[in-house]
């Protein structure tokens, strides 16, 4: 059989078995729709975190990052998971000792304010759009080329699908679909790890492979020899302050992702959250400690093939072929001398796009079809999974934290269902349409989510921890203005992209580039919310003494305490 026959019977098999646990989980009420009845069993809820985290970003686009930067792209490495930690050790066992259905919800009530709650709702929408469009572009690039349909139907395809068990299953419903997803992603990320390394290395491990073979830098004299920079030469697609500005973002990004943040309230009990935590950074490692390997291979394997090769030989492979048939990857003899030059430079002739190296790799490498469609079948449950629980993210903002928090506090658990799933629809189209016209691939768009994190959530959940002084004026003050500013920010660097300008309307902010501004912006955001707060009246007593138990350590009666309190 074909590649594109096995894709389409492997996808439609995983697929399956998606909507048959939406339907298994369906929810009739609030509570399982939003935080899955708080009941999620922690080793499962650690691979649904690990599922949800490891986006159509990690899979499909961090070890193209790595392939294209090479050392710089080790900043998405270092950022995410480096944040990941801080996230599980800093944040999540108070935020879930508070014991509240969203990040919203949380500053609602830690700022006794329903202003504070609308403006952290609308700061989750921006960021959960944001992330979503770089999801819907990673299902539309497998689909394109695939299934052999356009990106914008496979768009449209991977939404109905997660439309159908996030209407259905709520949060239930996507945990368990996220929790079996991990283990597609990491199967599909692992065999042709293996395979690769093996044929290149002869060593099936692919994390020794890398450390312990000459490939690095048989790779490293490759691109100098084509007259491309040495594969691990620093900073020299980033400059030093990005390098340390992007990363920073990420780490701080990660600990203001809403999405990621709600995981560690479908758990029972704080010390669930802890081992949650605990499982997840075990899940997530197996893939981050193999994306440098399979970057590193990749772009081995795709140089080797293609380069200096005649153009009429390269463009006659199967692989080659379908991939040019998406727009995706490009050949153009620009000197008219029948070879290909594939030197990075102003007389390039390839022109690749990042986000297909993981998903090209198993071709390029003369693997069997069966891994070839697995590593599709991967792609896709990573990117429909984080999509998945975006979605619930952006539903939750708006029916839970905005309609029956602040707008109608009678409403019925049928109406705020009704609310949800309404809210889910919507968000949907807009998720499609994102995903279709997205700014850049999707590890680029992906890391501007993160800086929106870093800019605005990030630090209020930081200070309304940790600070007893904060109050609902200075939390509200800092998430507008560290939101406004690096929105604002993006907008610009990134205008011929977003709005089609004719070039940008800002090169950087003082060096700084689109995904590292958000560091700005979260300092902004602590020194808007440092000053106002001690400029204003210090927050009441009980909310005070909230704070006090939220940090103390942790026991059941305490923590039924806060959750009720």
């Amino acid at each position: 059989m074909s590649v594109e026959v096995i894709t389409i019977i492997l996808v439609l098999i995983t697929f399956a078995i998606y909507t048959g646990i939406g339907w298994w989980s369906r929810v009739r009420d609030t509570s399982n729709f939003y935080v899955a009845g708080q009941n999620v069993p922690t080793l499962a809820n650690g691979a649904a975190i690990a599922a949800d985290w490891m986006s159509a970003a990690s899979f499909i686009s961090m070890a193209g990052l790595v392939a294209f930067l090479g050392y710089d792209g080790t900043i998405y490495l270092m950022g995410w998971t480096g944040g990941y930690v801080l996230l599980a050790l800093l944040l999540a066992p108070y935020l879930r000792k508070f014991g509240k259905f969203t990040v919203p919800d949380f500053i609602g009530d830690r700022f006794y304010s329903n202003s504070a709650r609308a403006v952290a709702a609308i700061a989750t929408i921006f960021i959960s759009l944001t992330y979503i469009s770089g999801q819907m572009r990673g299902v539309g690039i497998v689909f394109s080329r695939y299934l052999q349909v356009d990106i914008i139907v496979g768009v449209l395809i991977g939404m109905a699908i997660v439309g159908f068990f996030a209407l259905l299953g709520g949060m239930k419903g996507v945990t368990w679909t996220q929790a079996i997803q991990y283990f597609v992603i990491i199967i599909a990320f692992l065999i042709p790890a293996v395979a690769i390394s093996l044929q290149l290395t002869g060593n099936p491990v692919p994390q020794l492979a890398l450390t312990t073979s000459d490939i690095v830098d048989r790779l490293g004299q490759i691109q100098i020899d084509l007259g491309m920079t040495e594969y691990m030469a620093p900073f020299t697609d980033l400059s030093l302050i990005n390098v340390f500005m992007v990363t920073l973002a990420l780490m701080a990004g990660t600990a203001g992702l809403p999405h990621v943040i709600v995981r560690f309230y479908t758990v029972k009990s704080v010390r669930a959250a802890r081992w949650s935590a605990v499982w997840a950074i075990i899940f997530i490692g197996l893939l981050y400690l193999t994306a440098p390997a399979v970057g590193a291979f990749a772009k081995y394997n795709l140089i080797d093939t293609i380069a200096d090769k005649p153009i009429e030989e390269v463009q006659s492979i199967d692989w080659v072929n379908k991939w040019e048939t998406t727009g995706l990857l490009q050949l153009e003899d620009r000197n008219g001398d029948g070879m290909v030059d594939f030197s990075g430079g102003e007389d390039n002739e390839v022109i690749i796009d990042g986000d297909i190296i993981v998903l090209s790799t198993p071709e390029v490498a003369n693997l069997s079809p069966f891994i070839i469609a697995l590593v599709a079948a991967g792609g896709l449950a990573a990117a429909l999974s984080t999509a998945s629980g975006l979605l619930i993210t952006m539903t939750s903002a708006v029916s839970h934290d905005i309609y029956y928090r602040i707008f109608n506090k009678e409403a019925s658990e049928a109406q705020r269902l009704r609310v949800g799933r309404i809210t889910l629809l919507i968000a949907l189209l807009i998720a499609a349409y994102v995903g279709i016209n997205p700014p850049g691939f999707a590890g680029e768009v992906v890391a501007l989510a993160f800086g929106l994190g870093a800019a605005s959530l990030f630090p209020v959940i930081l200070l309304g921890i940790f600070d007893k002084r904060m109050n609902k004026e200075g939390a509200i003050a800092g998430i507008i203005t560290g939101l406004a500013f690096t929105l604002i920010m993006i907008g610009a660097i990134l205008s011929e992209s977003i709005f089609g300008t004719d070039g940008p309307l800002l090169n950087s902010f003082f060096g700084i580039n689109a995904q590292g501004v958000g560091v700005i912006g979260m300092i902004l955001n602590l020194i808007v919310s440092f000053i106002v707060s001690r400029l204003t009246p210090a927050p009441p007593a009980e909310i005070q003494q909230l704070i006090e138990n939220v940090r103390a350590p942790e026991d059941d009666d305490a923590e039924k305490a806060v959750s009720n309190g």
